[in-house]
């Protein structure tokens, strides 16, 4: 049963399996149904639940922002780096273009 209590069909798992575009044979919708309806029968559990008195949260704990000191630290030399890369030019990395190219 779905949360406002009617039923999952199998006809709704499998339009929206091909509403998604998802290769699904008969035995995988049966077992996808079958979870699917477990799953939406948990939220009755949910809606028993007494919530009188809790109120909305966007976090189930409290968020902290743990920074750390933005301290320099020695790093490779770019002319050393760039010597050991395959192409360069302009003291930037080259490689090869991947957006654009007629197939």
């Amino acid at each position: 049963m779905t949360q406002s209590g009617s039923p999952i069909f199998a006809s709704d798992v499998a339009k929206v399996a091909r509403l998604a575009r998802l290769d699904i044979d008969d035995a995988q919708v049966a077992h996808f149904t079958e979870q699917l309806a477990k799953v939406m029968g948990h939220f009755s559990d949910i809606d028993a639940l007494d919530l009188d008195g809790v109120g909305p949260m966007t976090q189930p704990y409290p968020l902290v922002n743990i920074m750390r000191e933005d301290i320099e630290l020695p790093c490779l030399d770019t002319d050393e780096v760039l010597a050991a890369a395959p192409a360069s030019d302009e003291r930037r990395f080259r490689v090869p273009p991947i957006i654009g190219l007629d197939d």
